[in-house]
């Protein structure tokens, strides 16, 4: 069966001399794994610099149920980035989300509103010229809504990683956010990507930040792991 659908690719490992295996997000189908022949030769009809981080494809794929492994009919760039390739600091920050939804969307079926919001923000992210200092910290809250275990807004001065809420009064474990770190969460959480530089941050404040909201996706990703992208986007914005 031929499906017509949109994809961002997550990760792509070589499969024989020429051909690479191509993990791909996709709108119409969720994650989907393609093996793609040649891809890695100089002529390529779906060469690897189409598959990097955070790029846009329009796919007309072959979609044979429950096949491990499908195949990809055509492939697109659409639209084409023109700055998240060449930008070191845009660069930096796709490879860090990348591989933050490499591991939060291994098991996730498909999803046409979370697959939008990824869809705008890479656009987004495309197109700016400024405040992105900020950005990942207010991508990786706002995705957390789709993935289920987005935090609960109040004014208590207390963040409880593990309950994904705030609250009054210190909880019994370590794993919290305190003043003044909670507001600043609270502030993140209602900003959207275009005020995302209006929160003044230094660096060790974002580090802090970005660690904590890390762990919370740790405790609630099975499996999630570190991640080998957040030295270099520490050090983008040291």
């Amino acid at each position: 069966m031929l499906i017509q659908t949109k994809g961002i690719p997550l990760k792509i490992t070589n499969y024989s001399e020429s051909s690479v295996v191509a993990q791909i997000y996709t709108e119409a189908l969720g994650l989907q794994s393609y093996l793609i022949n040649g891809a890695r030769k100089p002529k390529a009809k779906i060469p690897t610099n189409m598959l990097q981080p955070l790029h846009l494809l329009e796919l007309v794929v072959y979609n044979k149920e429950g096949g491990s492994l499908q195949r990809i009919k055509e492939a697109h760039q659409v639209p084409t980035l023109r700055s998240i390739p060449l930008d070191i600091v845009k660069s930096s920050l796709a490879m860090f989300l990348n591989e933050v939804l490499y591991k939060v969307l291994r098991h996730q079926h498909s999803d046409p509103q979370l697959f939008h919001f990824l869809e705008n923000a890479i656009i987004w992210l495309d197109e700016s010229s400024e405040g992105l200092a900020n950005f990942h910290l207010v991508f990786l809250l706002k995705l957390s809504h789709y993935l289920g275990f987005r935090p609960a807004i109040s004014n208590k001065p207390y963040f409880d990683l593990r309950e994904g809420v705030f609250r009054s009064v210190l909880p019994g474990h370590v794993q919290v956010i305190q003043e003044p770190y909670s507001q600043i969460l609270r502030d993140i959480l209602q900003t959207n990507f275009n005020d995302c530089n209006k929160i003044k941050l230094n660096k060790e404040d974002r580090s802090y930040l970005l660690q904590k909201i890390i762990d919370y996706y740790r405790l609630h990703t099975e499996n999630f792991g570190e991640l080998n992208a957040l030295y270099i986007l520490e050090e983008i914005f040291s």
